[in-house]
């Protein structure tokens, strides 16, 4: 499993998705290395270069690495995405 490099703050894309999803998503990025307590969840974040931003999808999260900021902005690259599973039921299941 691949452990995300970070210092400081997570910044964690919250745009309207449903709560089971977030929560999944919070769960996962521990599992990869990320303590709960260095997430921060929001719609705009204020990330400063080399911060990570974790983008939420319904079957995906996918890491970035902020590579350089322009006014308000940011550009990232991904870093890599983790996939997200869903039981036949449609919750979301811990494979790891």
């Amino acid at each position: 499993m691949q452990k995300i490099d970070y210092e400081g703050t997570v910044w964690v894309l919250n745009n309207n998705n449903p709560q089971p999803l977030v929560d999944h998503t919070l769960h996962m990025l521990e599992k990869h290395g990320v303590k709960r307590e260095d997430m921060v969840i929001t719609e705009t974040p204020t990330a400063k270069v080399g911060a990570i931003v974790v983008e939420i999808w319904p079957y995906e999260i996918v890491i970035a690495r902020v590579r350089t900021t322009r006014n308000d902005s940011f550009i990232s690259g991904t870093e890599f995405t983790i996939e997200l599973k869903l039981d036949e039921d449609g919750n979301y299941i811990d494979y790891l």
